[in-house]
């Protein structure tokens, strides 16, 4: 993970700056934001845990996404990262989550969903929520590493206008 150093070091001067601390809930990029943000000494004045829910079941009983929304939407959508979020902030000390749920392949694609998409939340205790579909290209690794920087960029940028 040591192509993110730049993007998770500026994070955490900004995550310092504003005062936030971060959480994360992550399924197809397994844990790679946490890994990300804690490769940075002193990340722990900024970052409070990761949940790495790679199956439904721990989407459930972990961030108390709801069954019924796995059933109409499955696994990989926006109102799936949505609950992930929201449910990581209320399940830690953070102030501010991401969540990111996709298929990184190679198999698990379809014609709605192919392989590379995947979908992102963002949230603070302030009430700024997003979510976002993105779709990358490469093999699973790329998929991950991609997603990763995507989700650390986006933090970024959001603590950085609020400068």
């Amino acid at each position: 993970m040591t192509t993110h150093i730049t993007s998770s070091t500026r994070l955490g001067k900004l995550l310092l700056a504003h005062q936030h601390v971060l959480t994360t809930a992550e399924s197809c990029t397994g844990g790679g934001v946490a890994t990300a943000v804690t490769d940075i000494a002193g990340s722990s004045a900024w970052f409070d845990r990761a949940f790495v829910t790679y199956s439904n079941e721990a989407k459930i009983e972990m961030l108390g996404v709801k069954e019924s929304t796995l059933d109409t939407w499955g696994a990989v959508s926006e109102p799936i990262v949505e609950e992930m979020v929201l449910g990581a902030l209320q399940h830690s000390n953070a102030t501010m989550a991401v969540s990111i749920s996709g298929i990184a392949g190679p198999a698990g694609g379809s014609v709605e969903k192919p392989v590379g998409t995947v979908c992102f939340g963002f949230a603070d205790s302030a009430g700024w929520l997003m979510v976002s579909t993105q779709h990358f290209s490469g093999d699973r690794s790329e998929v991950r590493t991609q997603a990763v920087e995507y989700a650390l960029t986006i933090l970024c940028d959001y603590l950085g206008e609020r400068s």
